[in-house]
């Protein structure tokens, strides 16, 4: 499967300590296997779908899309204002 990263993705994920980065990586390897770990979202956010984890006791999701070729990672961080800024974004 092709992965691919938004440049919004990009950005929030530079922003991690190396550890967490470590973490974040082993969550997308956790995607690929299976794509539909996630929840999908309705409305105006059809078809994206966001996967949660914890870093150090931090809640963390992780918005994505993907067809049977590619997986598009969309946003990265926190819950506070996740998906106001998804939407944002997206549109």
């Amino acid at each position: 499967m092709k992965l691919l990263q938004s440049p919004l993705f990009k950005k929030n994920y530079k922003k991690l300590h190396p550890n967490q980065q470590n973490s974040v990586k082993e969550e997308i390897k956790k995607i690929v296997a299976n794509p539909l770990i996630g929840e999908e979202k309705k409305q105006d956010l059809k078809g994206v779908y966001v996967h949660k984890f914890k870093i150090n006791a931090q809640l963390y999701l992780l918005a994505y899309t993907f067809d049977p070729i590619t997986l598009t990672l969309l946003m990265l961080g926190v819950h506070e204002n996740f998906y106001r800024d998804l939407k944002n974004n997206i549109y």
